[in-house]
C-alpha cells in the first residue's frame, strides 16, 4: 500500500456511507485514514444542487437500491422514521465522542441498523450514553465541537467534495460506496490513473452544454 494521505468524508444521513463504513474501517486498520464527518446539506448548498432524496422519483429508487445493496451485502439495514433528516446532532455527537471507529459504529448502527431517529439530542441520548456522554445536549453544543464540524465542511469544499461518502486519496476523489474498490486499487497502485485512457479523460471536451 502507498503512503498517500487518505480521508473519508461522510454524513450519517447517507445510507451509502453506512454501507461503505465496514470497508473503510477495514482500510483504516491497515493504513492511516482520517475520518471527517461533514454536513452533506452544506456541500449541496455550496454547489447549488439537490441530493438524491430531494428529487421525486429518484428518492424511491435510491431507497430501494440501498435496501437491495444491504441485502446483497448481508448487512442489516432499517431506514429511520423519516428521511432525509437533519444530521447535525449526530455529526456533532460523533465529534464530541472523538470521531473514533467505535463512535461511528454506534451512531450508524443506531440510525441505520436499528432504524432509530438521529436528528435530535433526545433521540440520540441512548447511544450517547453508551459512548460515555451523559449530557448530550451540552456535548453537541460545545463551541469546539461546532467549530470542528465547520472545519470539516471547509476541508470538504477545499478538496472539491461533491457528495458523500467520498474517499479522498491524495488529490483524487472517489464518491460513493460503489467506488470503494477503485479507491483501494489507486491506494495500492497510484499509477493506475496514469494510463493513456485515464489521462485522456482529464481533458475530454464537452460536446454539448445545457443552459
Amino acid at each position: 500500500m502507498s503512503d498517500t494521505r487518505v480521508v473519508w468524508f461522510f454524513d450519517f444521513v447517507s445510507p451509502f456511507a453506512y454501507l461503505q463504513w465496514p470497508r473503510v474501517r477495514a482500510l483504516a486498520a491497515r493504513a492511516p485514514v482520517t475520518l471527517r464527518p461533514v454536513l452533506f446539506a452544506g456541500v449541496l448548498n455550496h454547489l447549488g444542487i439537490k441530493g438524491p432524496a430531494e428529487i421525486p422519483g429518484k428518492r424511491l429508487f435510491t431507497y430501494r437500491l440501498v435496501q437491495w445493496r444491504a441485502q446483497q451485502a448481508k448487512r442489516p439495514l432499517r431506514f429511520p422514521p423519516g428521511h432525509p433528516f437533519n444530521p447535525i446532532a449526530a455529526l456533532r455527537l460523533c465529534i464530541a465522542a472523538g470521531t473514533t471507529a467505535e463512535a461511528i459504529d454506534a451512531i450508524f448502527d443506531w440510525i441505520w441498523r436499528d432504524g432509530h431517529a438521529g436528528d435530535t439530542a433526545l433521540a440520540l441520548a441512548p447511544v450517547a450514553a453508551r459512548l460515555g456522554i451523559d449530557d448530550v445536549e451540552a456535548a453537541i453544543a460545545a463551541p469546539e465541537v461546532k467549530a470542528a464540524l465547520r472545519t470539516h465542511y471547509e476541508a470538504a469544499v477545499a478538496a472539491g467534495v461533491f457528495g458523500v461518502p467520498t474517499l479522498a486519496v491524495g488529490g483524487e476523489l472517489f464518491w460513493g460506496d460503489d467506488a470503494h474498490g477503485l479507491a483501494e486499487a489507486v491506494i495500492d497502485d497510484p499509477t493506475l490513473l496514469e494510463s493513456h485512457e485515464m489521462r485522456r479523460l482529464r481533458t475530454l471536451p464537452e460536446a454539448a452544454v445545457r443552459n
